[in-house]
């Protein structure tokens, strides 16, 4: 995405009123939230954390200790009991 002069896309007024509450400064406006995709849907992040997450509720269901899921996955304990009782 690339920098739009305001004053080449917008009425004088409106650039006008806007530097009233802005200033001097860059302003940034972002898309419309019905564009906007979640995040992690594009790399698949968030498809890999859900799954990872499920393994670790169906290991602690089977009897794994939270230290022990915690070692094996590289997080600490806190964040290990948030996915068990998420």
């Amino acid at each position: 995405m690339s920098y739009i002069n305001a004053e080449k896309v917008l009425p004088e007024w409106l650039v006008d009123q806007i530097r009233n509450y802005v200033g001097d400064g860059l302003i940034y406006i972002p898309p419309v939230n019905a564009s906007r995709r979640a995040w992690g849907s594009r790399s698949g992040a968030r498809q890999m954390l859900e799954a990872r997450n499920n393994e670790i509720r169906m290991k602690k269901d089977a009897g794994v200790t939270v230290s022990q899921l915690a070692e094996e996955y590289h997080l600490c304990e806190d964040t290990i009991k948030r996915i068990i009782y998420r």
